[in-house]
């Protein structure tokens, strides 16, 4: 009987129509942002599964995508810039974690400028995750899940994780346990992650609106770089964001004022520099305090 309910689940998870088709799994993340604190956040995390991949990420951006359409429409037809960050509630997380099925090849992908473009640049992760199954059992939400352990990224980690989801996935890198995590945190509780829900999304399309106006409009092209220069490239931007940019604004374009605005193109990235070190500066206590060991460069 319990295998005729993992190949319904299954049928009922993969099934496709013309358009590809996901099932969205919600996850409430709380999270201590400051490493000497005991201040903690709550921010929905999703993770987007189709039959060749998942997709982890904020999820704040996604929500907005018809908002953020609407306002855009309403500058191209009126001519008047409008700051699109004081509209829209900016993420927590910038990050997206891909899983390519059947081998769980993950890709850890943050998004930089090069210039005026918008690219994305990412590692492979091959983490091989031991996992001790316990036979400790729990009723989490609506999920009879069962608790296993592991150490990944200098941190202890308590997961529970659901056989009635044969699905071996979850939030963020972390995988390979027989049936989908339902929740998980480290010992600190600095990163705690509990499955709240799900949903089919239809005609799924991975890249969100903004992503695809921005230019170059490839949301989803990743540039893969070892882990290494990874890090060094992505600490760079969040030091100085507009590095690469800087020396294409002259101070003629500078002193220009936007369509139907009194804002200056100065003023605009006067501002865009300050939400962006904010927004880096927010959190200085990361979900893996260490990185593995680098095996190789690019």
């Amino acid at each position: 009987m319990k295998k005729l309910v993992s190949l319904f689940l299954l049928t009922f998870f993969f099934a496709m129509n013309a358009q590809e088709t996901a099932n969205r799994f919600f996850y409430e993340l709380n999270y201590k942002p400051k490493k000497d604190s005991a201040r903690t956040e709550k921010v929905m995390m999703v993770l987007d599964i189709t039959k060749e991949k998942s997709i982890y990420r904020d999820y704040t951006m996604i929500a907005q995508d018809s908002v953020l359409k609407i306002q855009v429409d309403a500058m191209q037809k009126s001519g008047v810039f409008k700051d699109l960050s004081k509209m829209v509630t900016m993420p927590k997380f910038s990050e997206k974690v891909y899983k390519f099925y059947p081998d769980m090849k993950v890709q850890y992908v943050e998004r930089i400028s090069s210039g005026f473009t918008p690219m994305n640049i990412g590692y492979n992760d091959d983490t091989k995750f031991n996992w001790k199954i316990l036979s400790e059992k729990a009723k989490i939400g609506s999920y009879n899940a069962q608790k296993a352990t592991t150490e990944f990224g200098g941190r202890k980690w308590n997961a529970w994780f659901s056989s009635d989801i044969p699905l071996q996935d979850g939030p963020y890198k972390f995988n390979g346990l027989p049936g989908l995590i339902v929740k998980i945190e480290d010992e600190g509780q600095n990163y705690s992650w509990e499955l709240k829900g799900n949903k089919k999304v239809e005609n799924f399309n991975e890249v969100t609106y903004l992503e695809s106006i921005s230019p170059g409009g490839n949301g989803g092209k990743v540039q893969e770089v070892s882990r290494e220069k990874f890090d060094k490239t992505f600490n760079d931007f969040k030091k100085d964001p507009f590095a690469s940019t800087r020396p294409l604004l002259k101070p003629e374009m500078l002193s220009q004022k936007m369509p139907g605005s009194d804002t200056t193109i100065g003023d605009m990235v006067k501002q865009q520099e300050k939400m962006l070190k904010d927004f880096y500066g927010a959190n200085n206590n990361p979900i893996e305090i260490l990185a593995p060991a680098v095996k190789g460069k690019k």
